[in-house]
């Protein structure tokens, strides 16, 4: 006859189960943005967006800079345009073209979710959706006792997992 669990184990393999259904969408989101954001300095899925904004005329380039609300760099000044690595400002008509490369919308969405911060309304549920991830790790090792084999078998997978971990944060 098997061994019974002890209470605490029961408990803790039955909120292990539940709230990992619970948060399984918003794993997803986080492991798919996660993987987006490795690429965050390239085009991977992006699309170019241009933009038209419609600023005062003869601004200087360092004026168009926060009027745009960007990091713009003037790379030069020609007959009366200011051009910037990611477009132009015309100081005659005051129009600014600008190319953007973007995510799609949804992508986009995820990603921010993603690097909200305490400026966001969404960083509480970041820190409850951290502190669950963080539940998950210790419940883990609520799931077998430590007599049984596959608990020693884990505990090998659990310290090379931690080894994987060092190697990549100091190497």
């Amino acid at each position: 006859m098997a061994k019974k669990n002890s209470p605490a184990s029961l408990k803790m393999r039955i909120i292990h189960r539940y709230l990992g259904y619970f948060l399984a969408g918003i794993m997803a989101v986080y492991a798919l943005s996660g993987v987006v954001l490795v690429f965050r300095k390239t085009n991977f899925l992006k699309n170019e967006v241009l933009i038209e904004k419609q600023l005062e005329p003869n601004l200087t380039g360092q004026q168009v800079s926060p009027k745009l609300k960007m990091k713009l760099k003037v790379e030069k000044k020609e007959g009366g345009i200011v051009y910037f690595k990611e477009g132009n400002y015309n100081q005659k008509t005051g129009v600014a073209t600008l190319k953007k490369m973007e995510l799609p919308f949804v992508l986009d969405k995820m990603v921010h979710m993603h690097k909200a911060t305490t400026n966001s309304p969404l960083y509480f549920l970041n820190l409850f959706f951290g502190a669950s991830l963080l539940f998950f790790v210790v419940s883990a090792f609520w799931m077998y006792t430590p007599k049984m084999p596959v608990f020693k078998k884990g505990m090998y997978f659990a310290l090379a997992g931690i080894v994987l971990t060092l190697v990549m944060l100091f190497v």
